[in-house]
């Protein structure tokens, strides 16, 4: 459930396929820069009514790692 929510904010996000986005696909393989990145933070903290910490936002490299941290603060 969360993966697919994730995956859904991503396509809105970025425009990329949903068939493209696997827990393992990192944010370079989703051509993100920074901005992007702290973008789609936001959007998942308000999606999941979760905050995250800026250490933990930035050491977070892949689809997965963003999923385990939202099942986390949940």
């Amino acid at each position: 459930m969360v993966f697919e929510k994730v995956k859904k904010l991503i396509v809105e996000q970025m425009g990329t396929e949903e068939d493209e986005i696997t827990l393992e696909t990192t944010s370079d393989d989703l051509g993100m820069d920074s901005l992007d990145l702290v973008e789609m933070v936001m959007v998942v903290e308000e999606e999941f009514d979760i905050e995250f910490l800026d250490e933990d936002a930035m050491n977070i490299s892949t689809v997965g790692e963003m999923v385990d941290y939202i099942k986390n603060k949940m």
